[in-house]
């Protein structure tokens, strides 16, 4: 069975339609809140990772190193509930997090304004007008992150396998059409596909490492795995840097090698 990633503005029954799909698959619900609270096991506060996913990007570009080390404890987090299958991830980003992997199912639910505005009046105790305010910050927020971060339009139909309105099917339909689709055999994991998901998990935790290390937290290098050897690519300035990049890296659980080919360090010398 695939993996659920549900993609939504503010107040658009992304919940409703995640706890829907988890009890008519069977599946386990994953929320942002459990992937931020494992990702704080890497030493960061809930409080931190929840700024660097969610505060406008202007708020964080002064601490641009901060940002990108805590969304790689996020990744890595989601890499690793992910990594069993049979799971409906309903928060930021998911479908980029988990981009490459065939067996991922990326859903986008869209609600008619009328249904948004309703609700955000209700949980945050909202006048209609400030309500309204609301949901078109939240979702100029949620546009200027992706775009900033992975260089995408957020609704960019491209980017979905899936998208539903509930404009013209109500939650259970929602949930019905979506269920169908995750029996469709386009979806189901395979030899390959259950590869790439081990070469996107090995490399989150290699990127995890990296960013966790003191010595090695303020470098980017790109990061890839196959099988057990891990690519790395990158300018590294200085060069003095490369040795404890190789040190992190070869110390990450089910790293055999590391390939440095491709990392720029002038006037390093293996």
């Amino acid at each position: 069975m695939p993996i659920i990633t549900i993609s939504r503005g503010s107040a658009s029954g992304g919940l409703s339609l995640a706890t829907g799909l988890a009890d008519r698959l069977g599946y386990q619900l994953v929320s942002r809140e459990d992937i931020i609270a494992e990702a704080s096991r890497f030493g960061v506060s809930e409080e931190r990772l929840q700024e660097a996913i969610l505060k406008p990007f202007r708020f964080m570009e002064r601490f641009r190193d901060q940002r990108r080390q805590y969304l790689a404890f996020v990744q890595e987090a989601l890499c690793e509930r992910a990594k069993g299958d049979q799971i409906i991830y309903h928060g930021n980003a998911g479908h980029l997090l988990l981009s490459g992997i065939s067996h991922v199912l990326c859903v986008r639910l869209i609600a008619p304004p009328a249904y948004r505005i309703a609700v955000v009046m209700e949980r945050q105790h909202l006048a209609r007008e400030d309500a309204i305010g609301y949901i078109q910050q939240m979702d100029r927020q949620r546009q200027s992150w992706t775009r900033y971060l992975y260089g995408v339009d957020w609704l960019d139909p491209s980017l979905y396998d899936l998208t539903v309105n509930l404009q013209t099917l109500d939650e259970e339909g929602a949930v019905d059409v979506v269920a169908a689709a995750a029996l469709r055999p386009e979806f189901q994991p395979t030899e390959e596909s259950r590869m790439a998901m081990a070469n996107l998990l090995l490399a989150s935790r290699v990127r995890a490492a990296l960013a966790a290390d003191q010595a090695t937290a303020s470098v980017d290098v790109e990061v890839r795995a196959e099988g057990d050897v891990v690519h790395l690519k990158g300018k590294v300035r200085p060069a003095s840097l490369v040795e404890p990049i190789i040190r992190v890296a070869s110390g990450v659980s089910g790293v055999r090698d590391v390939d440095r080919q491709n990392l720029d360090a002038p006037d390093y010398t293996v």
